[in-house]
């Protein structure tokens, strides 16, 4: 008895390819201009005159009814913060793409713009108990607003972070062509620009370059049609 033909199954449709969108990058765009946006609102808070700042008890008062301020700096810090997050995962999706598997780049990249994202929320949480402070400015301690003003004008500002993932960018596209030889180019001089104020006692001005590094950035790879693999 001859044995049942076999019956060839039917050929499996390759899965489609998926595209990845260009959110993510236009989330940076967005997170990089809200932190050059912070350059123009968080110093109108302490705006007063220099003699007022060795006496809390003068200080305060004459930053009180500024609140708007420090309201508006809190609901930047968080936008800000969540377009940055987003923009890393994007990142490292994009550099894990064309980067050999099990390579640090990704990673590098999307930890330094987590590491800012952090920094833009405690600044974000510093800011809500300032505000209410200066709501309530007669039942409060000057020194206490006075600690409270001088951390919502420092822990925003310390974008240190961006440096490892502008490196981490320009090193990806200067080795392997990861993205344009232009912004890899254009991300090794924002990370050492970041570098060189860490260096210093000027680390609040990491904020411009790496602000500019992550608008730059996100609308070149938003732009970007390259093929995956290349």
């Amino acid at each position: 008895m001859s044995a049942p033909l076999a019956v060839d199954a039917a050929p499996t449709a390759a899965p489609p390819v998926v595209r990845p969108g260009r959110s993510w990058a236009l989330a940076g765009v967005v997170g990089g201009l809200v932190g050059l946006a912070l350059f123009q609102v968080n110093p109108v808070l302490t705006d007063v005159d220099d003699a007022l700042l060795a006496d809390n008890a003068r200080f305060v008062p004459a930053i009180a009814g500024r609140e708007a301020y420090v309201w508006v700096f809190q609901a930047m810090t968080v936008l800000a913060a969540g377009c940055l997050a987003v923009f890393a995962a994007g990142l490292r999706r994009r550099l894990a793409a064309r980067e050999p598997a099990g390579g640090l780049l990704p990673d590098v990249a999307a930890g330094g713009l987590l590491l800012v994202a952090t920094m833009l929320l405690v600044g974000g949480g510093v800011a809500t108990e300032l505000y209410w402070d200066l709501r309530h400015v007669a039942q409060t301690d000057p020194d206490t607003v006075a600690a409270l003003a001088t951390g919502y004008g420092t822990f925003a500002w310390v974008w240190a972070g961006a440096a490892l993932s502008a490196g981490a960018l320009a090193v990806a596209g200067l080795r392997r062509r990861s993205v344009s030889r232009w912004l890899a180019v254009f991300s090794l001089v924002m990370a050492l620009l970041i570098v060189v104020v860490q260096a210093v006692p000027l680390q609040y001005l990491a904020l411009l370059p790496a602000a500019l590094w992550a608008t730059v950035a996100g609308l070149t790879l938003a732009v970007e049609r390259r093929p995956l693999g290349n």
